[in-house]
């Protein structure tokens, strides 16, 4: 153990100061301080990235372990998370195991790799301060140097949750936004977008994929609403198939983590659990990208630090916003004519329907394409 004093850089300032004691080492290996590896993980990691030279970095697989969380909401967001975890290292598996964030939970990196990475951006340690996403950027600086960035299928390691609304919404606004600043082509403070950089492209559908998730469901129950209130409503038995194949998805994925339990089932086919926190993670989305466009310079280290601690209300702010944008719709519904109210549903429902079928062509792809054995 190193008693480094006063550390104003948190967790980037740890991680730098044990590159220093390992600089002339072969290998760092990255551990948060709430995380318990698998007792071979480290043994995983070493014989894979020493086999290979072009290895620049490895993860291990990322759980979260829920036998000790207690009370209601706890126990709900750490389902969510554990399911939002298990399709993303599936997703990086099945894309020729390539890891698009060496998290800094349970990764190994090859020294050679981090000071390459070091010198091609002029940079004075491998982890900078100035991103909201450090372990992201150096993913990609190591991906940029010509190395390989991937996940273990073996090594298994179990993180620290949220266990609060308030602090999974600043963990998830401050990674959405750090991921944001990223992929925007152009300068944002002193972290370079790169677009188009293949350990973006995830990002890029994760965003596309939470933008069509909010407009399939803001337009559905608008369109409903409209449609009710005129009695112009006629149910389809259609409609029940989006919601089918994605309760079979969350099922699928939720099989393949490696210490599925009944709360992971029951959170995938009950439907409600999955479909409220996907508009938990549709309001981290929104924050984010309102917060980026904005301009507005925001310390989300400290906003997640003052949520962990029980502080700040900024999580509710999205469902105020919601409530308000409904009521606005509501009375203009109410001024327009009939004739317009009519054509707005005969425009809406197809465009709706279009969109719909699309997204559900996509969830049909994802739980019939093979994984190969994998277990997250």
């Amino acid at each position: 153990m190193h008693d480094i004093g006063k550390n104003p850089d948190k967790k980037v300032g740890a991680l730098n100061y044990g590159y220093s004691l390992v600089e002339g080492y072969d290998y760092l290996l990255g551990v948060d301080g709430d995380t318990i590896a698998d007792s071979k993980a480290v043994e995983y990691l070493e014989t894979e990235a020493v086999s290979d030279s072009r290895i620049g970095g490895i993860s291990a697989i990322y759980t979260i372990d829920d036998k000790p969380i207690k009370g209601m909401i706890a126990r709900f967001l750490t389902a969510g998370q554990r399911t939002q975890f298990a399709a993303f290292n599936l997703q990086n598996l099945l894309r020729g195991r390539n890891m698009a964030v060496l998290g800094g939970q349970f990764s190994i990196f090859s020294t050679n790799a981090l000071r390459e990475a070091m010198k091609q951006n002029h940079q004075v340690t491998p982890w900078v301060k100035d991103s909201e996403v450090e372990d992201s950027l150096l993913s990609l600086q190591i991906k940029s140097a010509g190395y390989l960035t991937k996940i273990s299928p073996y090594a298994r390691a179990n993180v620290g949750g949220m266990t609060t609304l308030s602090g999974y919404d600043a963990q998830q606004v401050k990674w959405t936004y750090g991921a944001i600043e990223l992929m925007w082509p152009g300068q944002r403070g002193d972290t370079k977008g790169q677009p188009f950089h293949p350990n973006l492209r995830l990002r890029w559908f994760e965003n596309f994929g939470m933008l069509t998730n909010l407009f399939v469901r803001v337009a559905f129950l608008t369109l409903l609403a409209g449609s009710l209130s005129i009695h112009a409503f006629v149910f389809s038995p259609l409609w029940l198939i989006p919601p089918v194949v994605a309760m079979l998805l969350n099922l699928r994925i939720a099989r393949t983590m490696a210490a599925v339990n009944r709360t992971d089932v029951l959170f995938a086919v009950l439907f409600f659990p999955a479909e409220i926190f996907m508009w938990i993670r549709i309001s981290h989305f929104v924050r984010s990208w309102t917060r980026f466009l904005s301009r507005k310079k925001v310390d989300n280290w400290a906003m997640q630090a003052k949520a962990e601690r029980g502080g700040g209300l900024g999580h509710w702010a999205p469902m105020v916003v919601l409530i308000a944008v409904a009521i606005a719709l509501a009375v203009i519904w109410v001024l327009v004519g009939p004739v317009v109210q009519s054509s707005i549903l005969w425009i809406g429902w197809p465009i709706v329907g279009v969109v719909t079928v699309l997204q559900t062509l996509l969830m049909f792809s994802k739980l019939v394409r093979r994984h190969h054995g994998y277990k997250v």
